[in-house]
């Protein structure tokens, strides 16, 4: 509808009116003494959090030898993607990151799915036995059998050597499912669930269709926790894939190669290196750099995926924290 000159009449004058008497905030001495202050303090804790991972990348791509002198700071030195190139062959390489990125992407998206269903299931009081099975997920998180008693009972369920060793174990994740059940009950009012039951809709109806959509902040920071924890999991591809080797994960295949140059480095500080190759020798030299690189090809996925995620991530976090 369009507005009539009286109306517009008026916003006119109330726009002029809050012109007139608009004030300026003027900044004292103080004011200016705590923006400095501040401004400089959150300064110094972005450097403090960012130069690690510039001090890494930087030794990564610098001269080998001056890195091993420790001759490499503030500024790289030297540039060379020799040492990048030299991990892109490490036997199986690209193998492991497809089993890793795998693992990480299913299990990630199971745990979700799972978090976010059985976090709304507590949330409904005509569940039978709720209380009894939210406390009971609880519990667990405060228990430990150790690495033995896990090892052999997944050895018993035959997870060893097989791929769903990686995912299996993770689909459940009660401090998931307690972020996911306080941010239903703090953010989504109940009145959506009982309009729906009114107009019919079933608990899986209503959670597809309101619950799912309605959570994507709490299912983004979960998504977080998950992807980072299945990217970076190495314990269970040391103890269950001893016999499998096509299914070593990114971390483990890694790990091996930096134990293979650390083993050459020890050969020849004993002499014993007349029949192993040179390049082979030069590359254990330089044992720091090969630490340095396997940090940054670990680290620059996350580091990659993150930012998208932060938005989300900050929103889901507070207020899946509200109450418990």
């Amino acid at each position: 509808m369009a507005k009539t000159k009286i109306e517009k009449e008026n916003e006119r004058l109330e726009r002029e009116y809050a012109r007139k008497h608009k004030k300026k905030y003027r900044y004292t001495a103080g004011d200016v003494v705590f923006e400095i202050i501040n401004h400089a303090f959150f300064a110094a804790f972005s450097f403090i959090c960012i130069f690690p991972f510039y001090y890494l990348f930087i030794n990564t791509i610098s001269d080998n030898e001056l890195v091993r002198k420790g001759m490499i700071n503030f500024l790289p030195r030297g540039i060379n993607i020799d040492n990048y190139i030299r991990m892109m062959q490490v036997n199986d390489l690209f193998l492991s990151i497809m089993v890793t990125l795998a693992r990480t992407v299913i299990g990630t998206l199971l745990m979700v799915a799972a978090s976010a269903f059985v976090g709304y299931l507590v949330t409904q009081k005509e569940m039978w036995g709720r209380s009894f099975w939210y406390r009971f997920l609880v519990i667990t998180m405060y228990f430990n059998a150790g690495i033995i008693p896990w090892y052999l009972n997944m050895a018993m369920l035959g997870l060893t050597n097989k791929f769903a060793a990686y995912i299996i174990p993770g689909i459940v994740a009660p401090y998931n499912i307690i972020l996911v059940k306080t941010y239903i009950e703090s953010s989504i009012p109940g009145e959506l669930e009982e309009s729906a039951q009114l107009d019919g809709a079933s608990p899986l109806k209503i959670f597809i269709s309101i619950i799912w959509p309605l959570s994507k902040p709490i299912l983004a920071t979960i998504a977080i926790f998950g992807a980072v924890g299945q990217w970076n999991s190495f314990q269970d591809s040391l103890i269950l894939m001893q016999s499998a080797p096509k299914l070593y994960t990114l971390q483990h295949r890694l790990y091996i190669y930096l134990n293979t140059t650390s083993n050459l480095a020890a050969l020849m500080s004993s002499g014993s290196s007349s029949s192993i190759n040179q390049t082979i020798l030069e590359s254990a030299l330089n044992g720091k750099v090969i630490k340095y690189t396997i940090s940054m090809v670990t680290i620059i996925p996350i580091l990659l995926v993150y930012p998208f995620m932060q938005r989300y991530f900050e929103k889901g976090i507070m207020m899946g924290a509200v109450k418990g």
